[in-house]
């Protein structure tokens, strides 16, 4: 499948599993596991029919994976950030990274409560809401914005921090210069649906975004988990100390 096509797709999920949020009473826990909420089941399968017709692979983190041995596969997390949406704090996001035999191939990461768009597609740039981005480099940790997710150590040299929790918009915030870094400081706690999409947006204006503990970050395997720290190359050794303060 091209690129655009891919693309056109991943949007026509997003803005599904928008329309269908919208339309959700019941924002409670679903009881199946632990953090899942029954809106998070209602994305999902939103998210499932539409991909399953293109005949795509799927890694979904509601349920698992289908079909990895096509040639694209899309890892998708429908509704990052359901906490946050589940209390109608306005940062949540549906966050599709479609992957072939070479990598990310095709991202897009949606915020469903502003309905900003960041993607990217390898090798030709990323966007928000349709412009080019073009990151400028940090150099000054003492300044930095830091957007995490876990607790922070104390006293880690950065300017502030933010815990906005939706990883794969805070990711993009990296790329797009709404912060300045981006650290997981839970040890192993992000699958890589949370931020498969948004490392091809980081990838593509030249942020630096790697796992703590040096390991690959696009995989897979639905059971794997990964601590991903992002910045610019100005910073990135500043912010991966840090992240080493905490427990891996």
């Amino acid at each position: 499948m091209e690129s655009d096509r891919l693309l056109e797709l991943l949007n026509r999920v997003a803005d599904a599993v928008g329309l269908g949020l919208q339309g959700i009473t019941d924002w409670g826990l679903s009881g199946f596991r632990d953090g899942q909420y029954n809106a998070d089941l209602v994305a999902d399968q939103i998210a499932l029919d539409i991909l399953r017709q293109a005949g795509v692979g799927i890694i979904s983190e509601e349920s698992g994976a289908e079909n990895l041995q096509r040639d694209v596969v899309v890892i998708l997390d429908p509704l990052d950030g359901s906490t946050n949406a589940s209390r109608a704090v306005p940062h949540y996001a549906t966050s599709l990274c479609a992957v072939d035999a070479h990598g990310a191939l095709v991202a897009l990461v949606v915020d469903q409560a502003t309905n900003t768009r960041w993607s990217a597609v390898r090798g030709q740039g990323a966007f928000r809401d349709g412009v080019r981005l073009v990151r400028r480099d940090v150099s000054d940790w003492s300044q930095a914005m830091v957007a995490i997710s876990g607790p922070p150590p104390p006293n880690p040299g950065w300017g502030q921090f933010r815990a906005f929790g939706a990883s794969a918009i805070d990711l993009c915030y990296v790329a797009d210069a709404t912060v300045d870094a981006f650290i997981d400081m839970s040890p192993s706690a992000h699958g890589v649906w949370d931020y498969a999409a948004a490392y091809l947006v980081c990838q593509e204006v030249g942020v630096r975004i790697e796992d703590a503990q040096g390991r690959e970050l696009i995989v897979m395997d639905a059971a794997q988990r990964r601590t991903p720290v992002a910045a610019t190359t100005g910073i990135f050794s500043q912010a991966l100390a840090t992240r080493h303060l905490s427990a891996l």
